[in-house]
């Protein structure tokens, strides 16, 4: 786990968004530091697709601060996110099903040789050394064709698609959702091994019991509004589902419009 007085490596200090009348986020600060896996937390409607969704410049924030390692930074494109080193992996995966697994982690980023040839030999070498770096094992070969492969599995495979490309904050949103238990198991297991690497990892999720499995710390929100920052080993499952359905709102009037 990261040192506390390590600077974080992404803060958002005070960020709101708004969707016309409606406030979706108000006034959140949150810190992800290096080698930390951070769970983010809260009941439909809280706010945690609007958060990532705007840390990912989709719906870039209305105000506040977003801080990269330390450093001023605004996120206003998907690409600004993708340039300062962050990866959003989506519960639909955004995998191709009818491509295999090294065409899948290079779609649109492709290496190519003289004359415009691809260069397969080395976009394989790197995608069979990016799987074993995280110790994913239940590949049978990366040539596979996506469409083949089991839930665990494919999200194995988006996970790694995101930390190829010099990664530095990993955020998560509902790995888990939908796998059997053995698959689940593949999947935090993998976004244990993110944190251990030094990556900065937000695990977006619903389930508990993951939640506590992998989390070093816990972030709450409750319409829109940061309500909790727990620490994982010195909290319990009752006391998150407390701050998750009854957490105190310093402003009573704030409202979710994109629910997550």
């Amino acid at each position: 786990m990261a040192v506390a007085a390590d600077p974080p490596i992404l803060a958002l200090r005070g960020v709101s968004k708004r969707f016309g009348a409606v406030r979706a986020l108000t006034r959140v600060d949150l810190d992800l530091q290096a080698g930390e896996v951070v769970a983010l937390v809260g009941d439909n409607g809280a706010g945690k697709s609007t958060l990532i969704k705007s840390v990912a410049g989709i719906h870039p924030f209305d105000e506040g601060e977003v801080r990269f390692d330390g450093e001023p930074v605004r996120i206003t494109h998907p690409k600004d996110a993708a340039d300062l080193g962050i990866e959003v992996v989506y519960q639909d995966l955004a995998l191709a099903d009818n491509l295999d697994v090294v065409q899948n982690m290079y779609l649109g980023r492709e290496r190519h040789k003289a004359l415009g040839v691809l260069d397969e030999e080395s976009m394989e070498r790197s995608a069979r050394e990016t799987m074993t770096a995280l110790a994913v094992t239940t590949l049978g070969s990366v040539r596979q064709v996506v469409a083949g492969l089991s839930g665990g599995q494919r999200q194995s495979v988006a996970v790694a698609k995101a930390v190829m490309w010099n990664s530095r904050v990993v955020i998560l949103d509902e790995p888990t959702a939908a796998l059997g238990v053995a698959q689940t198991h593949q999947v935090l297991q993998l976004v244990r091994r993110l944190g251990d690497r030094g990556l900065a990892v937000l695990l977006v999720s619903h389930n508990l019991h993951d939640v506590f499995e992998v989390a070093d710390r816990i972030a709450v929100l409750r319409l829109g509004q940061k309500v909790a920052d727990l620490r994982a080993d010195a909290t319990s499952q009752q006391e998150v589902v407390e701050a998750i359905t009854a957490g105190e709102l310093a402003d009573a009037a704030g409202t979710e419009v994109d629910a997550s």
